[in-house]
């Protein structure tokens, strides 16, 4: 079965309302393609090049390329204390730094209950009220615990420690040097007329998803973007145009905790496929989104797959879809 064939029979059978796929190999363009619909009610279909998604947490690889602008200008020291930068910060049990914070080493808990759908109007700095009261779950470095809190934090050090505020910074040291231009914070009522329907799927089909506010959490899932600018960034960090190499092979390095990787560097999953390939990246799961963006450095390739629906549960199909894709690229593999 072709790659269009595969991902065609995810709308097909109603496994999400619409898809945006973009591949490139060596930063040329193989594949790009909208899938099924962008807004059911009007029958927009999806534009891979136009469409606009929620990316969730694809947004923690963006900041983390702001956070390494500011590292490599050393403005920022990664072992250097969050208390450095913003030493009215709830004192913890033990300190933690910079670099525990970008790879969920620090201790900071995830979502309780709904936190991941709040819907009140906050920004970065208030934002921190939702956790910064919290114990830590454990001492920093002896442990792992994935969260958009960490993240929430490390865009506060950004806005103190630039002056701006982290969307600002962000639009004009990532964003607008690597041309992606319709990569914005999301910012309810006012979206781009070409953003993406949200919706959750239930027994009798797809309804709009409630609606959320995630300025406070811009950094770790908050951005809107497309499939064609995400790959601007996935091929700038493939191509090593964009930043100082040592430090970005930094960042793409897993942690290890007790002596195990945690398959996570900072702001980055850097992992394996079930094939065994090497890859970085991230996915993204968030209201009325899911998302994968994935760099084979070995192969050349970068992936970028969004979604405008809540949680899919279609993994293992994408995995499929991600195999047929090498094969299309490889035919001889």
């Amino acid at each position: 079965m072709k790659t269009a064939a595969l991902f065609d029979e995810l709308v097909r059978n109603a496994k999400v309302p619409g898809l945006a796929l973009k591949v490139q190999v060596n930063g040329k363009d193989v594949l790009e393609k909208g899938f099924g619909l962008a807004d059911i009610g009007s029958g927009t279909p999806v534009d891979p090049g136009q469409t606009v998604f929620r990316v969730a947490s694809i947004s923690k690889p963006i900041a983390a390329t702001a956070l390494m602008q500011l590292v490599s200008e050393g403005k920022i020291g990664l072992d250097d204390s969050l208390y450095d930068y913003l030493p009215s910060y709830p004192e913890k049990q033990y300190d933690f730094t910079i670099r525990q914070l970008a790879s969920h080493t620090a201790g900071i808990r995830a979502y309780k209950g709904k936190e991941y759908a709040l819907n009140k109007p906050r920004d970065i700095a208030q934002g921190l009220a939702v956790f910064k009261d919290d114990p830590l779950i454990f001492e920093p470095g002896k442990g792992y615990q994935y969260n958009s809190f960490d993240w929430a934090l490390l865009s506060r050090v950004m806005e103190v420690v630039s002056g701006m505020s982290f969307s600002e910074y962000v639009k004009a040291q990532v964003l607008d040097p690597l041309g992606m231009q319709n990569t914005i914070p999301e910012i309810p009522g006012r979206l781009p007329q070409s953003t993406a329907t949200f919706y959750t799927r239930n027994f009798t089909g797809f309804r709009k998803a409630v609606p959320v506010d995630n300025r406070y959490k811009l950094a770790g899932g908050g951005y809107l973007s497309t499939a064609a600018d995400i790959a601007l960034l996935g091929e700038a960090y493939r191509s090593g145009s964009f930043a100082d190499p040592a430090l970005q092979s930094e960042f793409l390095s897993s942690m290890t905790v007790k002596g195990k990787p945690t398959h996570y560097g900072l702001g980055w999953e850097v992992s394996r496929d079930k094939e065994g390939r090497a890859f970085y990246g991230h996915t993204g799961n968030s209201v009325g989104a899911y998302s994968l963006f994935r760099v084979y450095p070995e192969e050349a390739v970068v992936l970028v797959i969004l979604i405008n629906s809540t949680n899919p549960g279609v993994e293992a199909q994408l995995e499929e879809g991600i195999d047929a894709i090498f094969r299309d690229i490889n035919p001889m593999a």
